[in-house]
């Protein structure tokens, strides 16, 4: 914007200054009246329909899947994409800072007075990527399936192991690639590779130390899941 172009701005804004109303008490009376019926509707909403509950909590379920509130479904995805548990302060504090900060930057960074959008294109490609990754995040962190799955990708016929591993609830206790806990069990991503298939399959019998013994599996789930263990080299 030169300088005659700054002055003519300036003269039309002072214009359409004279012409309008002040802010006070025009502009808040009008926001504070649509404020007021915001919030009684959301009142007689509450009362009348109430909030949904869901299920009972139940402690000893290995497939519930933890979800916030839809409005932080993104975050909830990210974490879930950024697995590693150091990258874990990156994830939620981090990156969503960064884009914050960014956001709020963006009208020192664009200086251009253009108000129609094809005509700023470093302010309207921040907004359409923001809306698509957020829209993306969100609808991943919706359908997001139980944290015990198994990310794992093995041959076909260990696929049945692998889903016994994960319906036993293994990963409360171990580690496989980048699902699980660190603890108190071993790492199993390698632990074919480390232990005997006779070896795995006494463990998983007998129950060593603080493990539960799997002798209750069905000899085909106990099988299945032995050779999808053994095969983890």
């Amino acid at each position: 914007m030169n300088r005659a172009e700054k002055e003519r701005y300036l003269q039309e804004y002072e214009a359409l200054k004279k012409k309008g109303k002040p802010f006070f008490p025009y502009a808040v009376l009008k926001d504070s009246t649509m404020a007021l019926i915001v919030v009684l509707v959301i009142m007689v909403m509450s009362v009348m329909l109430g909030a949904e509950l869901g299920p009972k909590v139940d402690p000893t379920t290995t497939t519930y899947t933890p979800r916030p509130e839809w409005y932080f479904f993104f975050l909830f995805e990210l974490l879930r994409v950024i697995k590693p548990a150091a990258l874990t302060p990156m994830a939620t504090i981090g990156i969503p800072t960064i884009c914050m900060v960014l956001l709020l930057l963006l009208p020192f960074y664009d200086r251009n007075p253009e108000r129609r959008p094809e005509r700023r294109p470093i302010a309207s490609t921040a907004a359409i990527l923001t809306i698509i990754a957020m829209a993306y995040l969100t609808f991943l962190g919706a359908n997001a399936g139980p944290p015990s799955e198994i990310d794992l990708e093995v041959a076909a016929e260990y696929e049945p192991g692998k889903q016994v591993t994960a319906s036993q609830g293994c990963l409360a206790c171990h580690k496989l690639g980048e699902n699980g806990n660190d603890g108190p069990g071993p790492e199993l991503t390698e632990i074919g590779s480390k232990i005997p298939r006779e070896a795995i399959a006494r463990s998983l019998e007998v129950g060593p130390g603080i493990m539960p013994s799997y002798g209750d599996l069905s000899p085909q789930q106990a099988e299945d899941l032995t050779s999808f263990l053994a095969s983890l080299d």
